[in-house]
């Protein structure tokens, strides 16, 4: 029975990695991801690159990023994020920094939050694509409408061994979200 949930449970993460949902919502979200003095990691700056298209796109009129702070850095994630899509010719008005979250739950609990604060329910969710699965079920948990539209540039695609890394991280951080509603972010260890 183990070996059939864990399978089931990689093969859909698998499948909704392939997804790109690009149905027009009320707001782009861009998880966090870690950067340095303000400098966005390459894993991050490839999901910024994807809503940056989005947005251009037209998918949504407003761009959310989202993320705290490590100890001891000077910028969020979600600061870093807004002024890199600033420096990209995203208007800051359409930019909303939500600057708390240390892992993927709290994010998008945080996310939820400023979203029904504005009247907004639907988001298109970027990260990478082994992400979108987990990120989607805490979105819908947390009461967004929520589909994704995940980055196909950076370190989590480059290889095969980056894609059966994030395919295994996933299953195990879904299952532990599934059983506990707690969040499990293990330590990311593709190339930054």
């Amino acid at each position: 029975m183990g070996v059939v949930l864990v399978g089931g449970t990689s093969f859909r993460i698998w499948h909704v990695a392939r997804i790109d949902d690009y149905r027009k919502a009320d707001a782009i979200v861009v998880l966090g991801a870690a950067q340095y003095s303000g400098t966005p990691s390459s894993v991050f700056e490839a999901r910024l690159d994807q809503a940056y298209n989005l947005f251009r796109a037209g998918i949504a009129p407003q761009v959310i990023t989202v993320g705290g702070k490590q100890e001891g850095d000077l910028f969020t994630e979600a600061a870093s994020g807004k002024n890199y899509l600033q420096e990209r010719g995203v208007p800051g008005d359409k930019i909303l920094a939500v600057e708390t979250g240390s892992n993927t739950l709290l994010s998008i609990e945080a996310v939820a939050t400023a979203m029904r604060a504005r009247e907004m329910s639907s988001a298109v969710l970027v990260s990478d694509p082994w992400h979108s699965l987990r990120t989607r079920t805490m979105a819908h948990d947390a009461g967004l409408a929520a589909w994704t539209a995940p980055t196909r540039t950076g370190p989590a695609v480059y290889t095969r061994e980056s894609q059966l890394h994030g395919i295994a991280r996933e299953t195990g951080a879904l299952l532990w979200y599934q059983f506990t509603h707690f969040s499990a972010d293990f330590t990311y260890t593709a190339q930054q």
